[in-house]
C-alpha cells in the first residue's frame, strides 16, 4: 500500500524547481504548450535509468566509484552550460522569441531526457528516497521499488506539464515586450549556468 507520507514527500520533491522544471518552463515560454509537454515527457523518461540503477543496486557503485561519478557529473555540467548558451543565442533552442523556429518534439524530449540522465545524483537520490517506504519483504523489494518509482515519475510528468502549460499561457503576454524576452533569456542562461556550476562542486 502506498503511504501518504511517500506521496507528500514525492510531491514536494517534484514541485521544487530544478533543471527539469527550468527546462520545461523555458520551452513553454519560448515555444508554447506542445514543446512544454514534450519537455515534460523527456525529463520524465530521463528518470528511468536512475530508477533502474537504484533498483538493481548500481547506484551504490556510482556512489563508491569516484571516477565514474566524476565522468557522469562533468558530462552533465557541460550539457547544462550548453543549455545556458542556447538560452542566450537569439536562435537558440531555449531562446524566448516570437520568431524562433520550433525544434521537433522528439528533439525537445531528447534534450529533456539528457538533463536527468546526466545527473548522477538522481541514482543516489532514489537509493536514499525509496528504501524507507519499502515493506521490508525481500521477496517484493524490486516490485515495490518499481511501483514507487513509477508513481514518482507520474507525479513528475503531471507537475512538469502544469508548469509548462502555465508558462505557455504567459507566452502571449511576454512576447509583446522585447525587454522582457531579453531578460528571460538572460535569466534562463544564468540559471542553467548556475545549476551547472553547482553540479560541478557536488561530491559523490
Amino acid at each position: 500500500m502506498i503511504s501518504l507520507q511517500f506521496l507528500l514527500t514525492a510531491l514536494v520533491v517534484c514541485i521544487a524547481p530544478g533543471t527539469g522544471v527550468i527546462y520545461t518552463l523555458a520551452l513553454g515560454l519560448g515555444q508554447g504548450r506542445r514543446a512544454a509537454i514534450a519537455a515534460a515527457i523527456g525529463c520524465t523518461f530521463g528518470i528511468v535509468p536512475h530508477l533502474a540503477a537504484a533498483t538493481l543496486g548500481l547506484a551504490a557503485l556510482l556512489h563508491t566509484s569516484a571516477l565514474l561519478f566524476q565522468v557522469v557529473k562533468f558530462a552533465g555540467v557541460a550539457y547544462l552550460l550548453y543549455l545556458a548558451w542556447q538560452a542566450l543565442k537569439a536562435d537558440g533552442a531555449l531562446s524566448v522569441s516570437s520568431t524562433a523556429s520550433a525544434p521537433s518534439s522528439l528533439r525537445i524530449a531528447y534534450r529533456g531526457a539528457l538533463i536527468n540522465i546526466l545527473n548522477p545524483k538522481l541514482s543516489i537520490f532514489f537509493l536514499a528516497l525509496l528504501p524507507p517506504f519499502l515493506s521490508g519483504n525481500p521477496a517484493t523489494v524490486t516490485a515495490e521499488m518499481v511501483l514507487l518509482g513509477g508513481i514518482f515519475m507520474a507525479l513528475t510528468f503531471v507537475i512538469f506539464v502544469l508548469y509548462g502549460v502555465f508558462a505557455a499561457f504567459a507566452r502571449t503576454w511576454l512576447l509583446q515586450s522585447q525587454m522582457v524576452m531579453r531578460w528571460l533569456n538572460r535569466s534562463f542562461a544564468a540559471i542553467f549556468a548556475g545549476l551547472g556550476l553547482r553540479l560541478a562542486f557536488e561530491k559523490a
